[in-house]
């Protein structure tokens, strides 16, 4: 399959390694993956914050980019991320409707049908579970909240992490609870947000795992910070970085990861 990458914003400034993990993992599988160098956020920052008209031209130019997926160019675009995969899907076509833009929000319409989550892609359209992953380490997976309700990945991102050799997949405690970021949630409600979050990293330090793992980079960004600042020893890998690694190119744990007996011991 050809298949076009949309980075996310976040990651390109914060989580490199998940966009380009998502690109060896698909190539090693055999696809070929593509990166449109027009794009940038997919608007949902604006959305969520009421900004509907400033949304617009954001909106506008990723619907643009991708466009070529609606009309077979690529068979498809992949996002390593529930939230903006959840944009894409459940607001860009309302924005160009809002707007008067019927044009383009019929291409937002079809490019939206051809969009999917890494985990969507993988299980679903490509139909694998086991993509050759080694990642010997002890692993919870957090599930973030829109791949959870908005998306209903349900259960995939786990079966591409069970079939993953040699790592062990330990339940989160409350997984389905939100981990308190919510984008500017967190900035407008900071109490409320911190509070989550400290239920959160209690649930994660009790499995003693040594990685935290999600499809969200928003979400680990937020949860990594408070199991940094609490020096908790477990650090948080995207999903696609964990799938990426291979016996003959493992993906290193970050520094400052503690060992197993070391994590139980705190």
């Amino acid at each position: 399959m050809r298949i076009a990458l949309a980075a996310t914003c976040i990651a390109d400034t914060l989580f490199p390694g998940a966009p380009r993990a998502t690109v060896r993992l698909l190539e090693r599988l055999g696809h070929d993956v593509v990166f449109p160098g027009g794009q940038a956020c997919c608007g949902q920052m604006h959305v969520n914050t009421g900004y509907l008209d400033e949304a617009l031209p954001v909106v506008a130019n990723h619907v643009e980019t991708f466009a070529p997926v609606a009309d077979g160019e690529w068979d498809a675009v992949v996002v390593p991320s529930g939230s903006c995969t959840g944009s894409v899907r459940h607001q860009q076509e309302m924005v160009c409707t809002r707007a008067g833009r019927a044009d383009l929000a019929a291409t937002a319409r079809a490019v939206a049908a051809r969009t999917y989550e890494l985990s969507e892609l993988l299980v679903d359209v490509l139909g694998v579970t086991d993509v050759g992953a080694w990642f010997p380490h002890r692993v919870t997976y957090h599930p973030t909240c829109h791949s959870l309700r908005m998306l209903r990945v349900g259960d995939r991102p786990e079966r591409l992490l069970r079939a993953v050799a040699d790592l062990e997949l330990v339940d989160l405690p409350d997984a389905e609870g939100c981990c308190g970021f919510g984008g500017t949630f967190a900035l407008k409600n900071a109490d409320t947000s911190a509070a989550m979050l400290a239920d959160k990293t209690r649930s994660v330090r009790a499995t003693g795992a040594t990685v935290l793992t999600a499809g969200d980079m928003s979400c680990l960004l937020h949860v990594g910070g408070g199991l940094s600042r609490q020096r908790s020893g477990v650090r948080v890998l995207h999903l696609a970085e964990i799938l990426a690694s291979t016996r003959e190119a493992p993906t290193p744990l970050p520094a400052g990861t503690f060992t197993r007996a070391e994590v139980a011991a705190r």
